[in-house]
């Protein structure tokens, strides 16, 4: 049976109506249209869909609706920085990290949780804080060399 769920997305207010146990992303992607978490693996061990809830990556695939209503926010790649002005994006963009770009909606989410709470992390560190974020493309390279840029232990310049 389907019970009505109150979310705060990317700041904006919302009532959604949920069946009991739906995950967050489903929520975010059929019901409210946000296209940047994507359906990875469904069991919170690729990334894909990591979503920021209260400032925390969270894999919205686990999540259920009823829990993400708990939190006072809730922000996807869209609500983190609309016109691509947050420095771990520009980062991306910089180090040409995308390939299929698949993977980088929990690359950019999982980085901004991180650099939010360590805002000046060593080379070590964010490797252990991607290390669970999978790319099937093989771009490690250039997302690491983009975590690098967006903490600040790599110049911008373009290659």
């Amino acid at each position: 049976m389907a019970a009505s769920v109150f979310l705060t997305v990317n700041g904006k207010q919302c009532e959604v109506e949920a069946a009991a146990g739906t995950p967050l992303l489903t929520i975010l992607r059929n019901s409210l249209g946000l296209n940047g978490p994507k359906y990875g693996c469904g069991l919170g061990a690729c990334g894909a869909c990591t979503v920021l809830l209260d400032g925390k990556a969270a894999r919205s695939c686990v999540v259920s609706v009823e829990a993400a209503g708990r939190c006072k926010n809730i922000v996807t790649l869209e609500g983190l920085s609309p016109d691509g002005s947050d420095p771990v994006q520009k980062a991306m963009v910089t180090a040409q990290a995308a390939q299929c770009g698949y993977c980088l909606n929990g690359m950019v989410m999982t980085l901004r949780a991180f650099l939010d709470a360590v805002p000046n992390p060593d080379e070590k560190a964010l490797q252990e804080a991607l290390r669970y974020n999978l790319c099937r493309c093989g771009t490690h390279v250039e997302i690491m060399r983009a975590a690098r840029i967006a903490a600040g232990l790599e110049q911008e310049e373009e290659r």
